[in-house]
């Protein structure tokens, strides 16, 4: 059994900036804000996950590594943090770093909706959520294999996210939403009868 801690990046832009749909090809780092919510998610998983995770993966971006570095150095030995390429954000296509006002009068509210609803992409996005679902099932198949190991840690972003509740076995909680919210993780436990969704969205 394997329990696996799905982990939304923190804040890119704090309050007064202007906020724009960052993805694959916009690396932008934590604001100050995200900074302080990593260091919450440090703080809670020193208290949740007191022996520290068995492996740690993360995107090439930045934002997502500065949150799994902050996490895993609260604790006295982490593993080495590994990049998995499937864990980068969606590439928005012409929406990429665009404020949405822009993204919406070019696709719609309804489009939108039916991504943030639904997960599916809205015309232009660079995206394949069939190999985004395969990629996932193919890691939480490997970390199932795991016998009675510690907890492992994943920190991705909003849009790569959501695909790994297709991903799962069983859902055993409640979904508000398909969305993580910044600085917000998910449970996932694997066993010999596949991955179970425990927890989404909780946010320390």
């Amino acid at each position: 059994m394997t329990d696996i801690y799905i982990v939304r990046h923190g804040n890119t832009f704090d309050k007064g900036d202007v906020v724009t749909r960052v993805g694959a090809r916009t690396d932008l780092p934590l604001s100050a804000s995200g900074e302080v919510q990593a260091e919450g998610l440090a703080a809670h998983f020193l208290d949740r996950v007191p022996h520290g995770f068995s492996a740690a993966y993360c995107s090439a971006l930045l934002r997502t590594r500065q949150t799994a570095e902050t996490i895993l150095s609260a604790h006295a030995e982490a593993p080495e943090l590994r990049v998995l390429d499937f864990l980068r954000e969606v590439d928005y296509g012409p929406d990429e770093n665009q404020p949405e006002d822009t993204v919406i009068a070019r696709i719609g509210e309804a489009a939108l909706e039916a991504w943030d609803r639904d997960a599916v992409p809205p015309p232009g996005w660079d995206i394949s959520p069939e190999d985004i679902i395969a990629d996932w099932a193919n890691l939480l198949d490997a970390l199932s294999g795991l016998q009675q190991s510690p907890p492992v840690l994943i920190v991705t972003s909003n849009g790569i996210a959501r695909f790994v509740l297709d991903a799962v076995t069983k859902v055993l909680c409640e979904l508000n939403s398909i969305k993580l919210k910044t600085g917000a993780y998910g449970l996932i436990r694997t066993d010999k009868d596949g991955a179970a969704l425990l927890n989404w969205n909780v946010r320390p």
